[in-house]
């Protein structure tokens, strides 16, 4: 654990901003045509998450640095590795499952797509693992990780539902006509599309928690084995 309160703001003050321009890019800001349809992506919201995250953990060592205060550099330990594991997860998910399903080498290779899926949550994780005091953790913690993919899954199915598109994919009426219907994609991930994968579409969300949950415990686990440091405060 780094207790260097100069290092963990010029860090963190980095990091949010590094965090932000990925989002704005992301959204196509700096295009000058913003998409607000990338906000019902896990992506965003999580990066949104991060960013403020960030903000706050910024602010607060800066206050204390004017304070004179002294001590450990990290703030809400719980928090930190709970967002550290849902970011994790967006690195891991877009990789492993949704490359796969096929995407321009382009965007692969963009500033956003680098930013927002991979350097951000590796981002978030190094700042829990530098500034993160040891042994603060509960286990209850490790299921408060699946909160914020739980309220992601529910609003997205409600907008599914209720009628959201995210666009149209054609599809051939029939094998034996040429003829091609317009779809609405009322999901936005193939895991997550029960008008594709019916009640399917609940196992893959169940396996993906089991996901988050694995990863929260190793986090916790390897918590339990770090050694304590003697922390000054004042």
């Amino acid at each position: 654990m780094i207790q260097n309160r100069q290092f963990a703001l010029a860090f963190r003050a980095g990091a949010f901003l590094f965090a932000v321009a990925g989002l704005l890019k992301q959204i196509g800001v700096f295009n000058g045509a913003i998409s607000f349809r990338s906000f019902m992506y896990y992506t965003i919201q999580s990066n949104l998450l991060t960013a403020a995250l960030f903000a706050y953990l910024a602010a607060r060592t800066k206050r204390s640095l004017q304070t004179g205060t002294r001590g450990s550099a990290g703030y809400h330990p719980r928090l930190g590795m709970i967002c550290a594991v849902d970011l994790l997860v967006t690195l891991m998910v877009f990789w492993g499952l949704l490359v796969p399903q096929g995407m321009s080498m382009n965007y692969l290779l963009s500033f956003e797509n680098i930013a927002v899926h991979t350097v951000t949550p590796l981002l978030c994780l190094t700042d829990y693992i530098l500034f993160a005091e040891a042994r603060r953790l509960k286990y209850r913690d490790v299921y408060y990780v699946c909160i914020f993919p739980l309220f992601y899954v529910v609003f997205t199915g409600i907008a599914g539902l209720a009628g959201y598109v995210y666009g149209y994919e054609g599809v051939v009426s029939s094998a034996f006509s040429s003829h091609i219907e317009f779809v609405p994609i009322r999901f936005p991930y193939f895991f997550l599309d029960f008008d594709k994968l019916g009640m399917m579409a609940l196992a893959f969300i169940a396996g993906i928690l089991i996901f988050f949950l694995i990863i929260s415990h190793c986090i916790f686990l390897i918590d339990r084995k770090r050694p304590v440091q003697t922390v000054q405060r004042g």
